[in-house]
């Protein structure tokens, strides 16, 4: 009976008070105190408000029934198509929404619904995915700022290739702690790109330049992301670096002479298809021989050899306590056990280029070094 003079006065009432008779018939109804057949005709009742000619009434329906798990569905569905201030609520909010129908909504619906489901309270693997493969890059940044987004590898891995070039996103990506390591490594070579085109860089040091600098500086990032990743992510690094080209000789090297030995087994490991106990092993306490063995399975060339040797056994006895160095003192070494080191002969031959490699390496630790003791100097 009540409901049925509701809709004759509906008709008449100022906006104001069919907004308020509207949030007062949307909590009696999902608060159950209603008879079934008044909770039908108020059903109905709020079925024909969806009608309504203005948003404020509709705003005050979506306001109650977008907390409300016992809204009525397809009154809760109607809302979510509405105009974008009436939609925002339920999208954001309601626990009616399935995944499938909110994965709907982020393929048809533009940036602004995308952003406001990427707000919810609650956002699933799937759901992440869709906005992670579709969503533009407000709504992925929103994503990546929701605590409570449930985000798989996968998902992180297309928003790092979708809009990795954007640098809001790199920093909310890689300050995750969830992010895999050939996502952040991805994120570092995009970084790199976006140096290497930009035109204030081109204009300054022109394009070659630039291109060599940032692929250096991709690898030196390469290399200290490999002191944050945990042992067990080493492989899956390996790998990605593998795919993508940049598990050079020339990168090798370099993980040797910096001194990330367990990172170079892993390498050995994925190269030469030994396991992971014969490789560690070697690593320890093997014979030069039997590691030269090792070395060729992995198609390293015999001149670099010595200078692997060399470094492998200088990082043992870092590790066993009996000596202080780091990359500074095993590149010097090194270069000397190629016959490159300043008062010596010269590298031998088919050697050149490691030994502008191990010289780059060594003046680069020189600078480092150096600019840290100043730096401590500075400080005391």
């Amino acid at each position: 009976m009540i409901v049925h003079h509701f809709l004759k006065w509906v008709d008449t009432a100022q906006v104001s008070d069919r907004a308020a008779a509207a949030s007062a018939l949307s909590r009696a109804y999902i608060s159950s105190e209603l008879a079934f057949e008044d909770r039908c005709a108020a059903e109905a009742a709020l079925t024909l408000l969806l009608d309504d000619p203005s948003p404020k009434v509709r705003m005050a329906m979506a306001e109650v029934f977008s907390v409300g798990h016992d809204a009525p569905p397809h009154i809760v569905g109607a809302l979510a198509s509405d105009q974008a201030e009436v939609a925002a609520l339920i999208l954001a909010r309601s626990p009616i929404l399935s995944d499938n129908e909110l994965i709907d909504r982020v393929a048809t619906g533009g940036p602004v619904v995308q952003r406001l489901i990427a707000m919810r309270p609650s956002i699933s693997m799937g759901l992440s995915a869709a906005i992670a493969e579709i969503g533009d890059l407000e709504a992925c940044l929103e994503l990546l700022g929701n605590s409570a987004a449930q985000i798989a590898s996968v998902s992180f891995r297309r928003l790092a290739e979708r809009h990795g070039e954007h640098a809001a996103l790199r920093e909310l990506m890689l300050a995750d702690r969830r992010i895999p390591v050939d996502t952040r490594h991805a994120l570092l070579v995009k970084l790199g790109e976006v140096l290497k085109e930009s035109g204030i860089v081109r204009g300054l040091i022109g394009a070659d330049r630039a291109e060599r600098i940032t692929k250096d500086a991709c690898i030196k990032a390469s290399l200290h992301l490999v002191e944050g990743v945990a042992a067990e992510e080493h492989i899956a690094l390996v790998e990605h670096l593998r795919i993508r080209g940049d598990l050079t000789t020339a990168f090798i090297i370099r993980t040797i002479a910096y001194g990330k030995v367990d990172f170079f087994g892993t390498i050995l490991v994925a190269l030469s298809g030994q396991s992971e106990s014969r490789v560690r092993s070697l690593l320890i306490d093997g014979r030069e021989a039997a590691f030269s063995a090792l070395l060729r399975k992995c198609d390293l060339a015999d001149n670099l050899h010595p200078a692997i040797h060399c470094a492998l056994k200088i990082w043992r006895e870092v590790a066993n306590g009996k000596r202080v160095a780091g990359a500074q003192e095993v590149t010097w070494f090194m270069l000397q056990a190629i016959g490159a080191a300043p008062g010596q002969g010269g590298a031998a031959i088919g050697s050149s280029d490691l030994a502008a490699l191990l010289k780059s390496i060594h003046l680069d630790a020189l600078r480092d070094n150096a600019r840290q003791h100043a730096l401590a100097i500075a400080a005391a």
